[in-house]
Parts: C-alpha cells; structure tokens; sequence
C-alpha cells in the first residue's frame, strides 16, 4: 500500500497563508510563488498551498471539510499550543477539551481548514 506523503491546500493567497504557515511550523516554505507555495517538513511530508483558483478541476468546497493534525507527547502541551496560537489571533473552533481519544482543541487557518492539536490518551498510539 502507498503512504501519503503530502498535503495540498486550496488556499485565496499562498503567500499571505505561507506567512501563517511559516510562523506556525517555524519554517520557510522551499517555494513560493503566487499560485503554489510548498514547505517540506518532517520525514518527507511536504505541505502545498494552492490558489484555489488556479486548481483543475476547479475546486468547489472551502476550507473546513477536513483537519491537518499535529499530535503531542503530553495533556499540558495541548493547552500550552492553544494558549500560544490564540495570543497570536488564530480563531479556535474547539476550545481545549477531554474527549475520548485524549485532549484536543481545534483552531483554523485564514481560509478556515481546521488544525486539531491533540495528546492521544492511554488507549490511544502514541505519536512517533
């Protein structure tokens, strides 16, 4: 079976969503132009934001109908991130909160694709 290894955005503004990227993953992107705008990440996962109006076949659904996850080895570190990324303005969806798979919140980006920051509980893998 194929792993996926990269995540493509349809985004209104690459760039300006790249300055948000950037401060989120505390990386630059290793492209950026008006249309696309690529970072490369951990162990070969790339993230791309595309101007939704350049995509073919057109893109028809907003941000929101999926979530980019970015899970923690520790309850505390999910409520440090939010309290970091709401300093920083981000509109939170989810205030932090203990579900049945660990604790979670869920913030989103300036076209509204949801980010769920979460520590998985005991029953729950662990992130690598």
């Amino acid at each position: 079976m194929h792993t996926p290894n990269f995540v493509i955005l349809y985004v209104d503004k690459p760039l300006e969503s790249a300055a948000f990227y950037t401060a989120l993953l505390g990386r630059e992107p290793v492209e950026a132009s008006p249309g696309f705008v690529l970072f490369a990440l951990d162990k070969g996962f790339r993230l791309g934001l595309w101007l939704r109006q350049a995509v073919e076949p057109a893109a028809t659904d907003k941000g929101g109908g999926a979530e980019i996850v970015f899970a923690l080895d520790a309850p505390e570190a999910v409520d440090a991130i939010h309290a970091a990324w709401a300093a920083r303005g981000l509109p939170i969806a989810q205030a932090p909160a203990n579900v049945d798979f660990g604790r979670t919140f869920v913030a989103l980006d300036p076209d509204g694709h949801r980010l769920r920051v979460y520590w998985p509980n005991d029953s729950q893998a662990r992130p690598a």
